[in-house]
C-alpha cells in the first residue's frame, strides 16, 4: 500500500482505532495502528498524548504505553524508550499535561502502532467522548463503552444523583451507534454496551473559508446527566448559571457608589451608559495582559475576587468580569441588563443538544435602553461602544430573562462597520521605481485586530507587524516604513497608520512600462480555486475594502492604455465596482468591495466562485505607459 485513492498525496492513513472504556476498572483502552505514506507523514512517529487533571475529575494517568514499528519487509523494531510526562498548560486549577514518546526508526511505507490505557481515580467516572474524524483518513475504527450502573453524584455544583446517561451524536449517513442491555443477574442490573463501528470515514475538510466546523466533526458526546432533553437541561442548568452570576454581579455598595460618582442624574440613559462602558473599558483586562496569581490578589487586599466590587476596587479584572461589571453599573444605574453567554464563532459552533455550559465561552452584556435591547462587548479591549467583537456577532449561547433563561441568538453587526481603506500616492520615475506615501484605516473589526494586537507586544512589535502587513500586499522588493499610528488607545475612532514606501512597481517590456493598476492586489491568490465544494463559504463578518490609487509620473510618459470601467453583483450580498481616471501624469486607481453575509451554502457556491473570478481578474489590471513623443518646434536655419 503506497497511498490512499480518497486522499491523493495523504500522508498517512490511519489502518485502526480503538477506543474501549471499561467503567469498572476506571479505564480507557487505546489503540492506534496507521501507516506513513509521504516523509511528511514520518512526523506522526512522534506521538503526545494529552491529558488534564483538576479537583473537579480527579487525578488522570496514562500508562501501559507499548509501541512498535513495522517495516515493509516486515522487520518489526519495538518502542523500548521511556515516554516523558510535559506540562502543557495550568490555569484556574487544572493541568494540561501530555505523555510524549517517539516510535523508533520509522520511514515512509512502514507501519507504526501503539496502545496506552488512560486511568481514572477509583472515585471518580468520565463518560467517554468518541472523536471519530481527525486530520486523517480512517478505514476502520471500533468504539465501546461498558457504563457503571451505579448512582454517581454530578460535579457540576448541584452534587445531583444519576445514573442517566444521554449523547449527542455526529455520526456520517448510515451510521449507527448500537445500545444493548445484558440481562439482570441476581439483584445486578444488567451490563449497558455502547458499542460503533465505522469505516472509510474521511479527515476533517482543510480548505480556506470554512466554518468552524472543529465542533461538527463526526463524533459521539456521552454524558452522565439526570436530564432527559435539552430544554430541561439549559432550563435548569440555566437558572444555576444566572444565579451564580447574579451572585457576583450585585451589584454592592462599590459599584454603586462608583456609579453615582460617574454619572448625573440629569443624565439621559444613553449619557449613562457611555459613561459607564468608558469607565469599564478603562480598567485592566487582565486576558490581554496576564492573569494575576492569587497570591497577588491576596497581597493587594488580602482576597481573591469574589465580585463585582472586587473587579472595580482592583481596577482590573478577566474579560468576564469586565462585562459582568458593566451589567452591575447599569442596574446600579437603574436600568434592566442582564448577561449573555456565547459560543465564540471562531473556533466552535453553539449545539443546543449538546448537554454542557462548557460551550459558553464569553459573557456579553444585554441593557434595555428606553425599551429596546441592545448588546454590548465590554469585555473586548478596545470593542467600541454598541459594537461587538465578529466573534461575538451572530453568536448563539444562553442569556439571562426577566423570568429566567434562555438559549439565544446574539445580532450581527451591518457590513458598513466593518472597513478597510487603502490609500496610496505614488510618484514613479522612468525605470518604474515609486516612492510615496500609503495610509492605511482600520474600522470596526480589523480596527479591533490591531488594536488587541498591539496589547500583545510592545511598540516596536506592532511597527514590525503592521510593516509586514503592507509588504505583503505590494510588489516584491518594495520597503516599507512605518511614519505614524493614529487613534490606537481611540477605540471609537478610526484607526490610521501611515507608511513611507519606496521600489520599483513597473515592469520594463521593450518600449512599455507595466505598471499593476491596484498595488494592493498584486500578490492575491484566487479566493476559490476548486470547482467544487462541499461544505459552506463563510467568513468572519461582513465588510468593505476600499482601495484609492494614484501613481504619477514624468511628462516622458504616456498612457497607452488603463482597466475599463466595471461592476458586478451578487445576489445583492457581494458587489464590487472598479474606476480609472487619467491626467497628463498621473493614473488614479479606485476599487469598492462590499461583503454583504458571512455564509454562502455548497448550492451558491459556483455563483460566489464566478463573481470573485471576475472580481479578482479585474483586480489584477494594469497600466501601460509607453514614452511620449518630444514636444518642441523645428529650428530655422541660419542667416
Amino acid at each position: 500500500m503506497t497511498s490512499q485513492p480518497e486522499v491523493p498525496g495523504a500522508a498517512a492513513v490511519y489502518l485502526y482505532r480503538e477506543e474501549i472504556t471499561e467503567d469498572k476498572m476506571h479505564a480507557m483502552h487505546v489503540y492506534e495502528r496507521l501507516k506513513v505514506l509521504t516523509e511528511s507523514g514520518k512526523k506522526y512517529a512522534n506521538v503526545e498524548l494529552g491529558y488534564s487533571s483538576s479537583f473537579d475529575n480527579g487525578s488522570i494517568s496514562i500508562d501501559e504505553i507499548q509501541g512498535r514499528t513495522i517495516h515493509p519487509d516486515g522487520t518489526i523494531i519495538p518502542f523500548t524508550g521511556k515516554p516523558y510526562q510535559k506540562l502543557v498548560e495550568k490555569s484556574q486549577g487544572t493541568k494540561y499535561m501530555a505523555k510524549v514518546f517517539t516510535l523508533p526508526d520509522v520511514e515512509v511505507g512502514s507501519i507504526i502502532e501503539y496502545r496506552y490505557d488512560q486511568r481514572l481515580d477509583d472515585n471518580f467516572f468520565m463518560a467517554p467522548r468518541w472523536y471519530i474524524q481527525s486530520d486523517l483518513y480512517t478505514r476502520k475504527a471500533h468504539y465501546v463503552w461498558r457504563p457503571t450502573s451505579k448512582t454517581l453524584i454530578s460535579n457540576d455544583g448541584h452534587h445531583n444523583l444519576t445514573n442517566a446517561i444521554a449523547w449527542t451524536p455526529i455520526l456520517p449517513a448510515g451510521t449507527e451507534l448500537q445500545h444493548t442491555t445484558m440481562p439482570a443477574v441476581d439483584f445486578n442490573p444488567g451490563q449497558q454496551i455502547f458499542e460503533l463501528n465505522v469505516h472509510d470515514i474521511p479527515p476533517v475538510p482543510n480548505e480556506d473559508y470554512m466554518p468552524p466546523i472543529s465542533s461538527l466533526s463526526y463524533r459521539v458526546l456521552f454524558y452522565y446527566t439526570p436530564y432527559r432533553n435539552s430544554d430541561d437541561f439549559w432550563k435548569n442548568e440555566g437558572k444555576y448559571w444566572s444565579k451564580m452570576h447574579d451572585k457576583f454581579i450585585g451589584p454592592g455598595p462599590g459599584v454603586e457608589a462608583a456609579v453615582k460618582t460617574l454619572t448625573l442624574p440629569t443624565d439621559t440613559q444613553e449619557q449613562k451608559l457611555r459613561k459607564l462602558y468608558a469607565a469599564v473599558m478603562q480598567l485592566e483586562n487582565t486576558d490581554f495582559t496576564r492573569e494575576h496569581t492569587n497570591a497577588e490578589e491576596k497581597a493587594d487586599s488580602g482576597k481573591p475576587i469574589r465580585s463585582t466590587d472586587d473587579v472595580w476596587e482592583r481596577k482590573r479584572g478577566s474579560s468576564d468580569q469586565l462585562s459582568d461589571l458593566f451589567v452591575a453599573m447599569v442596574r446600579a444605574a437603574g436600568m434592566k441588563a442582564y448577561v449573555a453567554a456565547v459560543t465564540n464563532r471562531d473556533k466552535n459552533i453553539f449545539l443546543p443538544s449538546y448537554f454542557s455550559l462548557g460551550q459558553l465561552d464569553d459573557d456579553l452584556a444585554i441593557v434595555n435602553v428606553d425599551g429596546k435591547e441592545q448588546y454590548f462587548d465590554p469585555g473586548s479591549r478596545f470593542c467600541p461602544y454598541g459594537s461587538l467583537a465578529w466573534k461575538h456577532s451572530f453568536a448563539e449561547g444562553l442569556r439571562q430573562t426577566d423570568d429566567g433563561t434562555t438559549v439565544a441568538k446574539v445580532p450581527g453587526q451591518p457590513y458598513t462597520a466593518s472597513r478597510i481603506q487603502r490609500v496610496g500616492d505614488l510618484n514613479m520615475d522612468v525605470h518604474g521605481v515609486a516612492t510615496g506615501q500609503i495610509t492605511m484605516v482600520y474600522i470596526g473589526a480589523p480596527a479591533l485586530y490591531w488594536r488587541q494586537r498591539s496589547l500583545k507586544g510592545d511598540a516596536t512589535s506592532l511597527e514590525h507587524d503592521l510593516r509586514t502587513s503592507v509588504e505583503d500586499l505590494l510588489p516584491a522588493g518594495m520597503d516599507v516604513k512605518v511614519v505614524s499610528i493614529d487613534k490606537l488607545a481611540d477605540y471609537e475612532q478610526p484607526l490610521r497608520v501611515s507608511f513611507m514606501v519606496h521600489g520599483e512597481i513597473g515592469s520594463s517590456t521593450g518600449k512599455r512600462l507595466i505598471v499593476p493598476a491596484d498595488i494592493f492586489e498584486v500578490n492575491a491568490k484566487p479566493s476559490f480555486p476548486h470547482e467544487k465544494r462541499e461544505i459552506p463559504v463563510y467568513f468572519d463578518y461582513a465588510f468593505v475594502d476600499q482601495d484609492a490609487v494614484r501613481v504619477s509620473f514624468p511628462a516622458s510618459l504616456k498612457v497607452e492604455s488603463m482597466p475599463t470601467k466595471d461592476q458586478l453583483q451578487f445576489q445583492n450580498l457581494a458587489a464590487y465596482d472598479i474606476s480609472t481616471a487619467s491626467t497628463p501624469t498621473s493614473v488614479t486607481f479606485r476599487r469598492n468591495y462590499s461583503l454583504g453575509t458571512i455564509i454562502f451554502l455548497p448550492n451558491e457556491y459556483t455563483g460566489l466562485r464566478s463573481f470573485y473570478s471576475k472580481m479578482e481578474t479585474d483586480n489584477q489590471g494594469s497600466i501601460v505607459l509607453i514614452s511620449a513623443p518630444a514636444s518642441g518646434v523645428s529650428a530655422g536655419a541660419a542667416n
